[in-house]
């Protein structure tokens, strides 16, 4: 049998290329690992569009494998303790990166740290929790019922004023306490519980993935609310508890958000 000696040779280039690939995926920390599958997945990517199912599994498949120790965090840092016992416990957030198409950044929560519910406005949204124990709250918006409250659902009893504007009818996603090692959750532009609200019952870290990022200019800002319940509406009344109308407010006051420096291991960008 007569061997084609272009053939091997370029059949063991392929090989040799294969086995330095494999050996560079082995190598490579998972926080770069994520950066690189971030910038694949948000790639054609912008306000309301959402990435293909194949990426979003791909994404889903490096965080859902990452802790606490990848990003060089543990629960007995600084970050995770409360220092005053007088008003809510500080939130930290460690950014890794923010372009025009994605960003990374880490929230450290003491216990009892709460991050109010919030929108994202056009955004594909995964979050991670690195360690510790969470209660996450989250809505999306109702569209085949009333969008308006009715006199009867009277949000004058919420102590939130006789105004009905900025108040939309909005359906329970999930309710639930989570704890880590746990999958990543994953919200979109119009569905997954695009409000949502973050309880720390211990201290926790939740590493966030913002596809595309908050952009005030762009019409993509932070919107607060409050919810409160009602019974007055068109549902069985076994799920008259999944439903609530959600109110727009200010950042709260008592909210403390602060920056600080990444120390993990490092992103090669």
């Amino acid at each position: 049998m007569r061997i084609d000696k272009n053939v091997c040779e370029r059949r063991g280039r392929e090989y040799s290329d294969s086995k330095k690939n494999r050996r560079r995926q082995r190598m490579i920390s998972p926080v770069q690992r994520l950066y690189e599958t971030c910038k694949e997945t948000f790639a054609n990517c912008g306000p309301g569009v959402v990435p293909s199912a194949e990426k979003i599994e791909r994404l889903k498949e490096v965080l859902d494998t990452m802790a606490g120790a990848d990003v060089g965090l543990r629960p007995n840092m600084p970050y995770f303790k409360s220092i005053r016992y007088d008003r809510p416990p500080t939130i930290t957030y460690l950014h890794l990166h923010e372009c025009d198409k994605f960003s990374i950044g880490i929230f450290c929560l003491p216990p009892s740290a709460v991050i109010p519910l919030h929108d994202h406005p056009g955004m594909t949204v995964f979050s991670k929790l690195l360690f510790g124990e969470m209660h996450i709250k989250s809505y999306d918006w109702v569209d085949n019922l009333p969008a308006e409250p009715t006199p009867l659902a009277k949000p004058l009893d919420n102590g939130l004023g006789d105004s009905t504007t900025g108040i939309r009818l909005a359906k329970v996603k999930m309710n639930s306490a989570f704890r880590a090692p746990c999958k990543t959750s994953i919200l979109y532009p119009a569905d997954g519980g695009n409000m949502h609200c973050f309880t720390a019952k211990t201290a926790c870290a939740v590493l966030d993935v913002l596809g595309p990022p908050y952009c005030d200019p762009e019409g993509r800002h932070c919107q607060y609310y409050y919810d409160f319940p009602f019974s007055n509406i068109s549902v069985p009344e076994e799920q008259k508890g999944d439903y609530a109308w959600l109110k727009e407010r200010e950042k709260p006051d008592d909210l403390t958000v602060v920056g600080a420096l990444y120390k993990g291991p490092k992103m090669v960008k």
